[in-house]
């Protein structure tokens, strides 16, 4: 993805304003790409968060369209300042960061909450630098020379904004087959699920555990790993909420009504049938004792 057009979370967020201008002022999108002289298409790329906009038009759309506060349009030029220059994605651990996950590592700097459901593995977020190296050690090579060491560091760094004077709120529900898969040896599990532990007394990281011998309910989706991400808006739009989800060779980011209904509901059946944060917290050191047994 070239890095003009590359999604970010600012851009994201601009165009959740340029909308929600839009919409209040009661214009089409075509309407409103007259105000500058442009293209219905263009005002859609940007809304869509892969566009760009010089502050000049930025300021006289939203002028036009009844947003005159000086407050207000100084809150849009901060969103349009994009802190990804060039290169960014292209030197030092960044480069183990593949396109399409740029977008999830720059919108976890901007989040106030992170909800993830996992199977199998360790949240990036909560691993361990031993656990992350066992992960990627067998991982096939990578274009531009990245390494095994570019990769942990590039996993480790995104868990740099849990120890923010203001952190976001993270909740996860992780599958029992989490903790029970074996990656390095039986001293990484053991350091891995007590980092687990220590995490989970933190204020704003909440940990469920699903063990296999619970009934999940038929419609709990148990096989699922998904993350609800949502931002805080500086405007009048409203956070950004998007679901991420990831399969094997295919990323996706959803954030249309319906998608976000989906799996929100799919949250709370799981959260419903995880054990609650003082049994999750017993289950792993349970698990614990058996890893060192």
């Amino acid at each position: 993805m070239p890095m003009a057009t590359m999604r970010t979370a600012r851009k994201l967020l601009l165009g959740r304003e340029i909308a929600h201008m839009i919409d209040s002022a009661g214009v089409s999108q075509a309407e409103a790409a007259a105000i500058i002289e442009t293209s219905q298409s263009r005002i859609a790329g940007l809304i869509s968060g892969a566009g760009t906009i010089t502050v000049g038009d930025l300021e006289r759309l939203a002028r036009r369209l009844g947003f005159d506060d000086e407050g207000y349009q100084e809150e849009l030029r901060e969103l349009r300042r994009d802190n990804h220059k060039r290169g960014f994605w292209s030197t030092g651990h960044n480069r183990a960061y593949s396109e399409d996950l740029r977008l999830l590592v720059d919108l976890e700097k901007h989040v106030d909450q992170i909800r993830l459901a996992e199977v199998e593995v360790v949240p990036g977020l909560l691993q361990i630098e031993p656990y992350a190296r066992a992960i990627h050690e067998d991982a096939p090579p990578v274009d531009g020379g990245v390494t095994v060491d570019d990769r942990v560091a590039a996993r480790l760094a995104r868990q740099e904004i849990l120890d923010k004077s203001n952190p976001p709120s993270v909740h996860f529900v992780l599958s029992e087959s989490c903790l029970r898969r074996m990656w390095g040896d039986e001293g990484v599990m053991q350091a891995q699920i007590e980092h687990l532990i220590t995490l989970s007394n933190r204020k704003k990281v909440m940990i469920q555990v699903l063990p296999f011998r619970t009934q999940p309910g038929r419609r709990s989706p148990v096989g699922n790993r998904f993350t609800l991400v949502k931002a805080p808006s500086p405007g009048a739009a409203g956070p950004l909420e998007l679901v991420y989800t990831e399969a094997e060779g295919e990323i996706r980011y959803l954030d249309d009504r319906k998608a976000l209904a989906a799996y929100e509901s799919a949250w709370a059946r799981l959260t419903n049938a995880a054990l609650r944060f003082d049994e999750s917290r017993e289950f792993l050191a349970k698990v614990l004792d058996e890893w060192k047994q």
